[in-house]
């Protein structure tokens, strides 16, 4: 792949990394969770890129070889930057797929930018239509008390915060759904992540509300999410998601922890391509 960074100017002082894989086929951008990088699709680019398609990620701002901004960790600013990335490489008929926190973008673009520029999305393991448990949101699936704990940990050792994360992420039940290298390649993309955007961005899909997002959403829909996962659990997201969006497919990966793209990338390739050949 040919590594594209954001000139100055393009995303108002803020770099973003971007690999392309360029070619005539049809776009599909893959957003990543939080809180690694572009690198975190190493199981999708290859297959879809054999499937003739052209693929696209980035870092986040903040996270992996972007820069990391003092600012900007608000969905609608993220949200921009992938505005600003579609318009600068001149996508059309694109395909989103937004893990976990990515999804976020997805639900937030139709409301800023409409769907001029797409074809379809894909919410995987995603964080809408909103995290947040309260007294008009009971089926939230993040009490405070868990997303206190989560920063207060971040904030005082992010090592041992991270190889903690890293193994829920990948873990039904406490048992490991992936290969300790595996593991550890997460574990890395978590070294390039700046703290203050970690935190930032953490307070953004956990506090962010999608439920209005989610109806703004009107074209060809995948929902895929895995019923073991721990960390943004099934009912209290993609469930609800599914559900607020007439029409979308859903797919649920028996026995699929949160990160159902390496521990079951054969099962959610198939599944992806399926719905994007349609």
């Amino acid at each position: 792949m040919t590594a594209i960074t954001a000139h100055h100017g393009l995303f108002k002082d803020t770099d973003l990394h971007v690999d392309d894989t360029g070619g005539p086929g049809r776009p599909v951008v893959l957003i990543h969770g939080w809180p690694l990088s572009g690198e975190s699709w190493s199981e999708q680019v290859p297959a879809l890129a054999a499937a003739g398609y052209r693929v696209v990620t980035y870092d986040r701002r903040g996270f992996g070889r972007s820069d990391k901004t003092r600012s900007g960790y608000d969905y609608d600013t993220l949200t921009e930057d992938l505005h600003t990335l579609l318009e600068a490489l001149d996508l059309t008929d694109v395909t989103l797929v937004g893990f976990s926190m990515g999804g976020g973008e997805v639900a937030r673009y139709f409301t800023k930018y409409g769907h001029e520029r797409l074809r379809s999305v894909v919410f995987a393991a995603a964080v809408p239509p909103f995290m947040a448990q309260g007294d008009d949101n009971p089926d939230g699936p993040l009490t405070q008390e868990l997303a206190d704990q989560m920063e207060s940990s971040l904030k005082a050792d992010e090592d041992t915060f991270y190889d903690g994360f890293v193994t829920d992420f990948f873990s039904v039940d406490g048992v490991l759904k992936v290969t300790e290298a595996q593991r550890q390649d997460a574990l890395a993309l978590t070294k390039q992540a700046d703290k203050k955007a970690a935190l930032k961005a953490m307070e953004s899909f956990g506090t962010t509300d999608f439920r209005e997002d989610l109806t703004e959403v009107d074209v060809p829909t995948l929902v895929i999410h895995g019923d073991g996962d721990g960390t943004v659990p099934f009912e209290g997201s993609g469930a609800r998601t599914h559900a607020a969006i007439p029409g979308s497919r859903l797919h649920v990966v028996a026995g699929g922890p949160h990160g159902i793209n390496v521990s079951h990338a054969e099962e959610f390739n198939r599944v992806l391509l399926e719905f994007l050949a349609v």
